[in-house]
């Protein structure tokens, strides 16, 4: 079974050291008391809470996974006893709005819980965490009644909520769809049509699960522009808001899935259900991105969740297992071999792990300040400011985080050897439940074409500039100190080809769209590589700055500063300076050779 441990010294190092966030909480109303002493508290108890609950959890659910008795869904042995323990904790309730029952925290410090949560059993961390995106949204677009009657029991926990989107034959094409809307005489709605893939659709966690649903108005146009946007209850609340009369919504099958057994994703048929419209007529798509957005964001969280479990793991076992002698001589001489941690190719593996857990929290945590902007910020320009770059962001969170989780969580089997692949280490598991993030909340590909084609050359590059001057604004900063230029010399040439190669795209496209297409994932992950890179890079200078004021000293909040962490901080950034960062020069190589390649095969010769 895999272990877990929160990673509270570098959560405390991304926040405090990286981020200096409360600092920033500080000119945000309803923010300036959120302090260290509290939110270390919420931290230690959101570490135990995951470590000791759910952490067990995680092969209980991969083993049984869910059944579905009769039209109930019947989570896997101890789920429900763990979410009850969780409402009764409050954890539901942590970054919601104080007028819903919320305890108003920011949500940068929403994620960091989540990120506990989704590490030692993601499967189980779906169920409430689908209801943030739920909440949000009735929270944006909803009537004052709506709010009324959902938002305190999904703030709670005693509701959950989905997002239900995907048919049979659209998924990422939901002009597609089908699904109908009705209109009743007292302004309810029919809803009729089936969603597949729908993530917690159907459990017996809450009393209540309240789902958004896409569907279309009678006299609605073609495609995303003739889509609205429905709440569509499992039971339909009273004039008190209790739970009412079922709803005509049921589970009509469970998905036979790769991963993530332990939650329930469901087929679910609408048959002439009571739905809710929530904002505007044919305005559903705009609305539900609200809902997708804080999905893609979560989703950038899995894959630092797999990122993380399998480097802990990796670790452990390479710290423990013995195999052959180091090719410098013995270093377990009283043993019969040495541990497999001396090898290179071991350490090449675990510090990659690291550097991409380590490098995609500082990415996550950032955006999450973003969104505190966005929603607290009393200064428009710097509201609009978040925004952009948050939007910018978010694609390269969801697509590049999932994509080095996957690998990450491939390499931890790969440490472990034949044992990886066995169920008895969980790290098979590990890498069956990280598959899934590339995919769903919109595929890598997809979220190329929008970084790509929506984000940078929709923008004419508006969007991208400001990334880049301060990337190269921090680089000029530190060229002459000699510590720094291992680092900022590779990253300022990195940044001035990804403005070359940005160019080229948008030249080459405008006498041939596919160039963008055949450029788009290789052009994101190449942004991806960058941006950890300046995180690395400003990581190893917050690292050196705090080696040079006596690391090891007490401080006056009586907190240890570990010499070694800091240490260990420098030499991953100068690994990934050295080893991942030069992944840039062949999707170089690659995004220059254009879409030729790709599109002269006729179909039939394939």
């Amino acid at each position: 079974m895999a272990h877990y441990k929160a990673p509270l010294r570098d959560i405390q190092f991304v926040l405090e050291d990286l981020l200096d966030v409360y600092s920033s909480y500080q000119t945000l109303p309803g923010y300036e008391e959120t302090t260290p002493d509290l939110v270390n508290a919420v931290f230690e108890e959101a570490a135990k809470f995951s470590e000791e609950v759910l952490t067990p959890l995680n092969a209980v659910g991969d083993k049984e996974g869910c059944q579905l008795i009769d039209g109930e869904v019947k989570t896997p042995t101890g789920f429900k006893e763990a979410y009850q323990a969780f409402v009764a904790g409050g954890w539901p309730t942590m970054e919601q709005p104080v007028e819903y029952g919320g305890q108003g925290l920011p949500l940068s410090i929403g994620l960091v819980i989540r990120e506990m949560i989704g590490t030692a059993n993601w499967a189980w961390g779906m169920y409430p965490g689908l209801s943030h995106g739920a909440t949000l949204t009735i929270f944006d677009h909803g009537t004052e009644a709506q709010k009324e009657t959902y938002l305190k029991p999904l703030t709670s926990g005693e509701w959950t909520g989905t997002m239900c989107l995907t048919e049979a034959q659209c998924g990422t094409d939901l002009g597609l769809l089908k699904s109908k809307a009705e209109p009743n005489d007292d302004g309810s709605y029919r809803i009729s049509g089936s969603k597949i893939f729908i993530s917690a659709g159907e459990h017996d966690l809450a009393e209540n699960i309240v789902h958004i649903v896409l569907a279309r108005l009678p006299d609605a146009p073609e495609g995303t522009k003739g889509i609205s946007l429905f709440i569509v209850p499992k039971f339909v609340p009273t004039e008190d808001g209790s739970v009412g009369k079922r709803n005509a919504v049921s589970c009509g099958s469970l998905e036979h899935k790769m991963g993530i057994h332990g939650n329930a994703t469901c087929v679910l048929n609408f048959d002439g259900a009571t739905g809710y419209m929530l904002g505007e007529p044919n305005k559903g798509l705009r609305c539900m991105f609200t809902f997708m957005n804080v999905a893609r964001l979560g989703t950038g969280i899995q894959g630092l969740a797999h990122t993380e479990l399998a480097f802990q793991n990796s670790l452990a076992y390479a710290k423990d297992r013995l195999s052959m002698r180091s090719l410098t001589g013995p270093k377990n001489p009283d043993g019969p071999a040495d541990p497999i941690i001396v090898h290179p190719d071991v350490r090449r593996m675990l510090l990659t792990q690291k550097a991409f857990a380590e490098g995609g929290r500082v990415l996550i945590y950032f955006a999450g300040t973003l969104v505190d902007t966005t929603e607290k910020s009393t200064d428009p320009a710097k509201r609009e400011e978040a925004e952009s770059l948050l939007g910018f962001l978010t694609p390269i969170i969801k697509a590049f985080l999932t994509e080095t989780g996957s690998e990450s969580a491939n390499l931890g089997m790969q440490c472990f050897g034949g044992h990886g692949y066995i169920s008895e280490w969980g790290m098979e598991q590990n890498a069956r439940d990280a598959r899934i993030a590339t995919l769903y909340e919109g595929t890598t590909g997809i979220q190329s074409l929008d970084l790509l084609g929506r984000k940078v050359l929709g923008s004419r590059g508006k969007l991208l500039k400001p990334v880049t001057a301060q990337i190269i604004a921090f680089c000029k900063k530190h060229r002459w100190n000699r510590e720094m230029r291992p680092f900022v010399i590779p990253l300022w040439k990195s940044v001035k080809r990804w403005k070359s190669l940005t160019r080229r795209i948008g030249f080459s496209a405008m006498r041939n769209k596919d160039q963008v297409g055949a450029a788009s994932v290789d052009y994101l992950m190449y942004s991806g590589y960058v941006l950890l890179g300046f995180i690395w890079a400003k990581s190893a200078y917050a690292a050196q700055q705090k080696l040079s004021e006596e690391a090891n000293a007490e401080t006056d909040t009586g907190k240890i500063t570990d010499k070694s962490f800091y240490q260990a901080k420098i030499q991953t950034a100068e690994f990934y300076f050295a080893k991942i960062l030069p992944r840039t020069a062949s999707l170089q190589a690659t995004i220059k050779t254009g879409s030729k390649s790709l599109m002269a095969m006729s179909e039939d010769d394939f």
